[in-house]
């Protein structure tokens, strides 16, 4: 009740909320614009970076968005307005007000997020033999925290977290909760058959 008394007290001209799918690099952000876009959703892409080894089925992304920090024009990002579209999550800060996100954020182990970070520098020769576990598991969890709370204070933005490991082994209990969250338009069926478990191949030690 909260959220939806804000956003009438707060929204102005600005059309349908964006749909945002946000989160640390390798927590499976592509693994959602699949589910979305198969249950759906128009995806803002300009296809420049093209699936590989590392993300068989897609990146989906807007390259422009990673200069989200820099640029001081952003008005492009209303065209993203009743589509979905992936921003990481230091970037989310850095949104247009401009617009209303319906922010979908996904979470995954940390370990399981340094591994597979890893394995994709590793595989693309830009390995940093420096990087300290400890300290970037500590840098991520500071950047959830600050991702949480600046979506309770903007009054534009409204949160819901998925977690990785949850959606590999209930699909369809994660395409409900994401399509309850984004007002029951989308095609549970299809979002379930967009997750490839297999997929799921750099595991947290048990």
């Amino acid at each position: 009740m909260f959220e939806t008394l804000k956003r009438k007290l707060f929204s102005g001209d600005r059309g349908e909320p964006i749909v945002i799918v946000s989160g640390l690099p390798r927590s499976g952000t592509s693994m959602m614009m699949n589910m979305l876009h198969g249950g759906g959703l128009a995806v803002m892409s300009d296809g420049e970076r093209e699936a590989d080894i590392d993300n068989p089925k897609g990146y989906f992304e807007y390259e422009r968005v990673k200069d989200l920090e820099s640029e001081t024009d952003k008005s492009y990002v209303r065209e993203g307005r009743g589509k979905v579209l992936k921003v990481i999550s230091f970037l989310i800060k850095d949104l247009p007000d401009d617009n209303d996100y319906e922010i979908i954020f996904m979470r995954r182990d940390l370990g399981e997020v340094l591994k597979s970070q890893a394995k994709m520098i590793d595989r693309l020769g830009t390995a940093d033999t420096d990087a300290d576990d400890e300290a970037m598991k500590e840098a991520y969890r500071n950047d959830i925290v600050r991702t949480r709370l600046l979506c309770k204070k903007r009054p534009n933005m409204r949160l819901l977290e998925v977690h990785y490991k949850s959606t590999i082994e209930d699909a369809q209990a994660t395409a409900q909760q994401v399509n309850a969250f984004l007002g029951g338009r989308l095609d549970e069926t299809a979002m379930k058959v967009a997750v490839d478990g297999s997929l799921y191949r750099n595991r947290a030690s048990s």
